[in-house]
């Protein structure tokens, strides 16, 4: 039986210790802080260009020689941004506003932070590209962008050859309450560190693949959504740990089963005053209402896609994802043309009510700060060159059946997604707007590194090649 992770807080009774030890003037926001929260130490986080964690353990005792130092240091050649051995740290500053109190360990608190080189923001930090961008959207639209991620995972044996659960073995596994339930204590703990956290959780379940799980909470400001959908994955793998468990994120971990998507909710909203503005408050019976401005937006991504991929669907197996001939359910759940309408799960953009528009294209491989980004880049073009949509799929249209007349009809106008990451490079290598807005510095920068990725992947030697081509 699974034991129970607890995840009560303790009393730390050290804070008088903390305050011996640091020495000089008034006690900083981080030093006040570690004492009121009973924290030993501070993870300075930051994702590279991949999305993988990277992050130092501070004492909370020396945090503000950290900070007064200018941040904590990293090599930025050790972890895939780009730079050279030659040149001097990183500094990752922590944003005080993201300090989360690690569920699993309570003596330690997490902290996302901002990347500076030579007294400067680094440019190819993709929290700080996030930042940046949101800003430009603001600044000339006078729109906030927000964001609600599903996130999709699948619990496998700690080896990774296997799933969690050997009796997960319905073909149409979705929504399986049995299944879900042998999974009560972890679901549970993760679902009551999240809440605990602020994250606002409403709903969890067994997802289309077997072993496959779904949390989903509330929706927010962009750069806060981003934070936390970074946060959530260090705290699912964390505490799947706890219980022998390992959790991937993988985008396509099974030939067979439904991959992990990272299906992004977008809604627009006035800056001012807060307002909703994807609705035009106009009904039309051909396709859904959206305002000039939520349409330009959306124009912008869907013309932007094909470049929008290599950011959105970041590796080789993601496109073993789109492009699956078939899974054991019977859907893919991923569309690979590029579509748009109503209330309809096999069109690559769904708009399910007045109030947002849902992106169906992402895995949950993608940066969670770059692809918001990226979105977000792709939308102001769409508002820069007043961008039209192109027709909208009919209400009923399936996408993913080959026989469906009016998905035949759609399919000879509308372009599909890129085949394979290299395709997909190549396609955000000569985006002008994407550059634009994410910069040349930070597009050159994961295109490298991307590039490399596929070199690898082209001179390794599969065990399919071997089993294939041994005797010729």
């Amino acid at each position: 039986m699974m034991r129970k992770v607890k995840l009560h807080v303790k009393k730390l009774m050290y804070s008088n210790q903390i305050n011996r030890m640091f020495s000089g003037g008034e006690n900083s926001e981080l030093l006040e802080r570690a004492s009121s929260l009973g924290v030993k130490y501070y993870q300075m986080s930051f994702v590279d260009i991949f999305g993988v964690q990277r992050s130092k353990l501070v004492p909370a005792s020396r945090a503000d020689e950290m900070v007064g130092a200018g941040g904590a240091g990293f090599a930025g050649f050790a972890v895939h941004l780009k730079m050279s051995p030659t040149q001097g740290d990183l500094l990752a500053k922590p944003d005080m506003s993201t300090l989360k109190v690690l569920p699993w360990n309570r003596e330690v608190a997490w902290l996302a932070c901002d990347l500076y080189w030579c007294e400067k923001e680094f440019i190819a930090s993709p929290r700080n590209t996030l930042r940046r961008v949101l800003s430009k959207l603001k600044q000339n639209y006078g729109l906030d962008l927000k964001v609600g991620i599903e996130c999709e995972f699948a619990l496998i044996n700690r080896s990774g050859d296997g799933l969690a659960d050997a009796f997960d073995t319905q073909k149409k596994s979705c929504y399986d309450a049995h299944a879900l339930m042998r999974q009560y204590d972890l679901i549970t703990n993760i679902v009551q560190a999240i809440d605990e956290l602020g994250f606002g959780p409403y709903q969890c379940d067994h997802e289309d693949a077997n072993g496959q799980f779904e949390i989903n909470f509330d929706f927010d400001h962009a750069l806060t959504t981003a934070d936390n959908i970074i946060f959530f994955k260090y705290l699912v793998r964390s505490l799947a740990e706890q219980y022998g468990l390992r959790a991937t994120f993988m985008p396509k971990f099974s030939s067979q089963l439904t991959g992990n998507g990272c299906h992004a909710h977008l809604s627009l909203h006035d800056a001012e005053s807060g307002d909703n503005i994807v609705s035009s408050n106009e009904i039309n019976k051909n396709e859904p209402s959206l305002s000039a401005q939520a349409s330009q937006f959306l124009a912008g991504i869907l013309d932007q896609s094909p470049a929008l991929s290599a950011i959105a669907c970041p590796t080789i197996n993601s496109y073993k994802r789109i492009y699956a001939s078939s899974t054991i359910s019977g859907a893919t759940w991923s569309p690979n043309v590029i579509s748009w309408g109503g209330n309809n799960r096999t069109l690559m953009c769904r708009i399910p009510d007045d109030k947002r528009f849902e992106i169906r294209l992402a895995d949950m491989a993608c940066n969670q700060y770059l692809y918001p980004a990226a979105l977000c880049a792709a939308g102001i073009h769409g508002l820069d060159n007043n961008l039209s949509l192109p027709l909208a799929a009919p209400d009923g249209c399936n996408m993913y059946d080959p026989h469906d007349d009016q998905a035949r009809a759609i399919r000879t106008i509308a372009p599909t997604l890129p085949r394979n990451l290299r395709s997909a490079l190549d396609n955000l290598d000569s985006s002008i707007p994407l550059r634009k807005y994410l910069t040349d510095d930070l597009v050159d920068a994961f295109l490298h590194l991307q590039k490399q990725h596929c070199d690898d992947f082209d001179s390794h030697i599969s065990p399919w090649e071997l089993e294939k081509y041994l005797d010729v």
